[in-house]
């Protein structure tokens, strides 16, 4: 699977902080007006949620503004084509759930860029388990009772965060084991469809626990599994998808940042410094870890890997289920 056949991190306890010489010297090599970080979601989800939490670090390490942008649609298509047209500078950033261009060229006839060409990985950030959870007054407390409750005559409705995302990869095979009758609810990202069981709207979610976890802690969702090797400490009774005997068990949330894909190779491995110091921050980290992220700071090399392996495995459940945009 894909969670063991990735490198592991570097241990962050040993990333060296940036020097008070750091700024000036990352300038004198290209850094020399505002970065953005686009993020092809909208507002809240996980990964504007990294975004926001790095770009003051990064602001001080690199001696200029670094700016979130959110550019949302198209599976995230939109975002990525705007780094993958941007100037081969290093100053625009692409900051995604990286499942999501593996799988996207199984899922669209045709897209504006080529991932492999015009997108340079620099690191990926974190991996976060999935959290399934479903709304508090959905009659369900695990998921022997979810089940019971998919295969009755109310069925389920699932929220994800758009047709074609790791999310409704997952939930599509987790729906098949479930059995019943199961409706597939997209939503412009994590966010919105967050928002659609929290008020009701949708029965059942499967996203990114970084996001997801906060509503469970504090009641305003009901937590049923989660994915990944070990449940979460603030979760402790929410059994693990391996525990269930549900499928998908290394399914999550991969955040990465790219580069636009001519980007000099100085710059990138500079990127990646800067990332990896910021990262190995303990504010920073401890905040990860609360929303149940693990770092996985891991550099070009091991990203390029893993996003040609995701390609292949999530292309093919695209095509096994004859997933198509809507």
């Amino acid at each position: 699977m894909l969670r063991r056949t990735l490198l592991r991190a570097a241990p962050l306890a040993g990333a060296a902080a940036l020097s008070p010489l750091a700024a000036p010297a990352l300038r004198a090599q290209g850094f020399d007006h505002t970065l953005r970080i686009i993020v092809p979601n909208a507002p809240g989800g996980t990964s504007d949620i990294i975004a926001r939490l790095l770009a003051p670090e990064m602001t001080k390490a690199l001696g200029q503004s670094v700016v979130v942008e959110n550019r949302a649609g198209a599976a995230g298509n939109i975002g990525a084509d705007a780094v993958a047209k941007s100037p081969p500078d290093g100053h625009t950033l692409l900051l995604m759930d990286v499942s999501t261009l593996a799988i996207n060229p199984a899922l669209f006839p045709r897209i504006p860029f080529d991932v492999q060409r015009d997108l340079a990985p620099v690191t990926m950030l974190i991996y976060a388990p999935y959290l399934a959870a479903t709304r508090n007054t959905l009659a369900v407390t695990d998921a022997a009772s979810l089940a019971a409750h998919a295969r009755g005559k109310g069925g389920l409705n699932l929220a994800n965060a758009g047709v074609g995302s790791l999310t409704h990869l997952t939930a599509v095979e987790v729906a098949a084991k479930l059995g019943g009758e199961v409706t597939h609810v997209p939503y412009r990202g994590g966010a919105p469809a967050l928002l659609a069981i929290s008020s009701g709207e949708a029965d059942m979610i499967i996203n990114g626990a970084t996001a997801t976890q906060p509503y469970v802690v504090n009641g305003q969702m009901r937590g049923i599994a989660v994915s990944g090797p070990h449940r979460l400490a603030a979760l402790p009774n929410v059994p693990t998808f391996a525990e269930l005997g549900w499928p998908m068990a290394d399914a999550g949330t991969w955040q990465g940042v790219m580069v636009q894909g001519n980007t000099p190779r100085p710059l990138v491995e500079k990127l990646e410094t800067v990332l990896r110091a910021v990262m190995a921050q303990p504010a920073i980290a401890g905040r990860i870890a609360e929303l149940g992220g693990e770092p996985r700071v891991e550099g070009p090399d091991a990203f390029r890997r893993w996003l040609a392996q995701a390609t292949e495995s999530y292309g093919a459940i695209v095509r096994t289920h004859n997933i198509r945009p809507e």
